[in-house]
């Protein structure tokens, strides 16, 4: 695969059996603008979830979360699932970047929750869930006032308060391959 290649695909549709059918993935390899993939990939499918991103570079990261943003504008909650190192804490970065967080974006690994302000005056939050040992840390924090917000919420280790997941969410399971390459699997979960 060509390195600097961004692929989207849904699991039953069109972009997908153009992603495993060799012969058909080199035309798209020549498409040299990212963003021309996912403007084609978004107009072909519409919404229609779940939804794969791969993408094998950091410089690539731009697109991807720009696409996660477009995908995901009317879904405030976003559940970030993946093992440690996998890239969940750099992509909340470059989405708080994109959505106009000036401040520095740190995951909140010891503080639990941290509070951005965009250029907007809008609020995001950004929980890391990692060290608590029950839901009811997270009760104690005001975590279901914080879903409630309206605000953007970026959630990672989301699997230590699986039954407060409020609904709707987006849920992106990230992972890598022996090769490097990151998968996103992104779904909108109503119910």
């Amino acid at each position: 695969m060509n390195a600097s290649m961004l692929i989207l695909s849904r699991q039953d549709g069109f972009v997908d059996r153009i992603f495993h059918q060799p012969e058909s993935f080199k035309n798209i390899c020549h498409i040299q603008n990212v963003f021309t993939v996912f403007k084609m990939w978004y107009f072909c499918i519409m919404n229609t979830w779940p939804v794969t991103i791969r993408f094998q570079d950091l410089s690539e990261l731009d697109t991807v979360a720009a696409s996660l943003l477009k995908l995901g504008e009317n879904v405030p909650v976003w559940l970030f699932d993946g093992p440690m190192g996998v890239g969940k804490t750099t992509l909340i970065k470059k989405l708080c970047e994109l959505l106009g967080v000036k401040s520095m974006v740190q995951s909140p690994t010891f503080s639990i929750v941290n509070e951005y302000i965009t250029k907007d005056k809008k609020v995001i939050y950004h929980f890391d869930f990692y060290r608590i040992r029950s839901e009811v840390e997270a009760l104690d924090i005001g975590i279901e006032e914080y879903f409630d917000s309206g605000g953007f919420c970026f959630v990672e280790w989301p699997e230590k308060i699986e039954s407060l997941w409020p609904y709707p969410h987006l849920l992106i399971k990230l992972n890598s391959d022996e090769t490097g390459e990151r998968v996103l699997e992104i779904s909108e979960v109503k119910n």
